[in-house]
């Protein structure tokens, strides 16, 4: 029995049909050809966040610094190995201090301050969600080949940490250390 299709089922004659298909199929093709083009005409360029006003919030190793401020600039060195250099640091109470670190490694590396409870804790996350991403004023994220900075102001005196939170970095002993001695007069009170 020969199937009847009501006269509003086609609105296109079969001719149209192939036409618009084919014109589809076009586009498409077109589509899959460019896209590739285009991702590669981006892959040169840079990936970094614009920079944004620093967050200013007092943590129990001190406050972000402001680099007009700082007096003083330590240069540090990530390498493959795991390793800061160097990897022990003394300022003084009140100090801000500009940190100037260059990544000699392949990989990615970061310097990340905090109290030894507070990078065990960020370690334990970044192993556990290996890709996170996070922006603090503490922290530099520094790629391959390249150098970051980070400003901060030592207002509290003790003993602190700095780290390599990458997953298995952190593990693999790429950590330092930041002793702060206690000051006197209104740079230790800030």
């Amino acid at each position: 029995m020969p199937v009847i299709e009501p006269a509003s089922a086609s609105l296109v004659s079969p001719p149209m049909k192939d036409i618009e298909m084919k014109r589809l199929h076009s586009l498409l093709a077109a589509a899959l050809i460019a896209l590739p083009l285009a991702a590669a005409a981006h892959e040169g360029e840079s990936h970094e966040k614009k920079a944004a006003p620093t967050r200013k919030e007092q943590k129990p190793w001190g406050i972000a610094g402001d680099a007009k401020a700082a007096r003083r600039t330590v240069q540090i060195v990530m390498t493959d190995n795991m390793r800061f250099s160097p990897d022990r640091i003394e300022v003084k109470q009140g100090e801000t201090v500009k940190f100037v670190i260059r990544n000699d490694g392949k990989m990615l590396h970061e310097m990340v301050i905090g109290t030894r409870k507070e990078l065990d804790e960020h370690a334990a996350l970044m192993a556990k969600f290996p890709g996170m991403e996070h922006d603090e004023p503490y922290q530099a994220h520094v790629p391959a080949g390249k150098t970051g900075e980070l400003v901060w102001n030592f207002n509290r005196a003790g003993d602190f940490d700095f780290a390599c939170l990458i997953a298995g970095h952190y593990q693999a002993g790429m950590v330092g250390k930041i002793r702060v001695a206690a000051g006197s007069g209104k740079a230790a009170k800030q």
